[in-house]
């Protein structure tokens, strides 16, 4: 059986809470050229950074299928560890990632272990998550381990939209910076596919640890 965190009504009201983010804007030459600069700027200064974990909550779904809860992201060197749970349901998981492959914790059963985080969670609960692209995405960053990327960004020069690997990601950023490092962002709203079959992903970052210096999420 497939573990169900949450109704659809949760599910649903998880989806739409987010805020509207600003819209990407075409900007003239020169700001994008230093847009563009700022972003190559953010990825020399995050992706060294291996060691960070983040909390928030999380919707998936595909199509009308889908869960939402508490996530927990650990990230240590090349490996990563993300727990999710649902106070209501009492239910959760937790997969854990690295070079030497994947395990999924929290099923009837037993755990599960595979080569491919992604696949071995979408084939245990339904769900399609960017597993080894989430990491970058999340911090506002084009994925290492992804193909060739397009950016939006929006009146204040920040990443608005990123296109990579078939998915589109908007951003939403805090109000003002907080603490020291380098901006992240708040929120994130991924999109694969269209229609009965979009898988969509709804990240709300409540706190950063070790991601960027000592930035936190903001709002």
């Amino acid at each position: 059986m497939r573990p169900r965190l949450l109704c659809a009504a949760a599910l649903a009201a998880l989806l739409s809470a987010c805020a509207t983010a600003p819209a990407p804007r075409s900007l003239p030459p020169a700001q994008r050229a230093q847009a563009e600069a700022r972003l190559d700027a953010r990825e020399a200064a995050l992706r060294p950074v291996s060691d960070w974990s983040m909390s928030g909550r999380v919707a998936v779904s595909i199509g009308r299928d889908g869960g939402s809860g508490r996530l927990e992201w650990r990230q240590r060197a090349d490996g990563y560890t993300a727990e999710l749970s649902a106070p209501i349901t009492r239910q959760g998981w937790r997969l854990s990632a690295g070079p030497a492959g994947a395990r999924l914790e929290g099923l009837e059963g037993g755990p599960r272990t595979g080569s491919d985080a992604a696949a071995l969670l979408r084939e245990a609960t339904g769900w399609y998550l960017p597993m080894s692209a989430l990491a970058d995405w999340a911090r506002g960053l084009r994925a290492a381990s992804a193909g060739p990327a397009q950016v939006e960004f929006d009146a204040a020069g920040r990443l608005a939209v990123l296109q990579q690997d078939g998915w589109q990601i908007r951003y939403e950023w805090p109000d003002a910076a907080s603490g020291g490092g380098v901006e992240l962002p708040r929120r994130i709203d991924a999109r694969h596919g269209d229609g009965d079959r979009e898988a969509r992903v709804k990240l709300m970052v409540d706190d950063w640890q070790g991601a960027s210096g000592d930035a936190a999420a903001g709002g």
